[in-house]
């Protein structure tokens, strides 16, 4: 009978244990130390001091899982900074938390297009902007316009007149060379 009490005794005390190592927390609203997390960012930042700022931003996003701020917010710096990649991520970010963030998507919009205009122009330094890819281009700068209502997508320059169509033998030379200076011109 001593046998089967050893394991019940052992068990008790192991229940009894577990039971009484609860951690204590206090509970403190979420808007409450998100406001404070994000007042927190924003004094780093203005003492320059970005890369705290991050930090606060990041542990403040992990800490409150379904906020968007922390995200929009790191999104916002990386773009101001001309970090597109890392703002694209980030603003990702914040539109899994709601699809519908405005500012998410403009980040997402704004910092694409201006890491595409980077890759069109390095492709046409290196006359290598030509064939499909430069169709796909043309046709993207056409929706853009469209999409924009706008007749010229670079500001400040004047949309070149439609030039006459070219023999058939000429169309497939003029596809693979960029003879222009504005590596945008034929975007326009």
């Amino acid at each position: 009978m001593k046998l089967h009490l050893i394991p019940c005794l052992a068990s008790a005390l192991l229940l009894s244990a577990c039971a009484g190592t609860a951690p204590t927390t206090i509970a403190v609203p979420a808007a409450a130390t998100l406001d404070a997390a994000m007042a927190d960012a924003e004094r780093s930042i203005a003492a320059g001091e970005a890369d705290k700022a991050y930090a606060i931003l990041r542990n403040a996003g992990s800490r409150f899982p379904a906020e968007k701020a922390p995200w929009v917010q790191i999104a916002q710096l990386k773009f101001d900074r001309g970090l597109y990649g890392d703002a694209i991520t980030n603003a990702l970010e914040a539109l899994q938390r709601d699809p519908n963030d405005r500012q998410g998507s403009s980040i997402v919009a704004v910092a694409g297009l201006r890491l595409s205009t980077r890759a069109v122009a390095d492709l046409s330094q290196q006359n290598s902007l030509g064939g499909p890819l430069r169709t796909e281009a043309q046709q993207l700068a056409n929706l853009l316009r469209s999409t924009l209502g706008e007749d010229v997508l670079v500001p400040g320059k004047a949309r070149p007149a439609p030039l006459k169509k070219p023999a058939a033998a000429t169309v497939k030379r003029a596809s693979t060379q960029t003879t222009s200076a504005d590596p945008f011109g034929a975007l326009k």
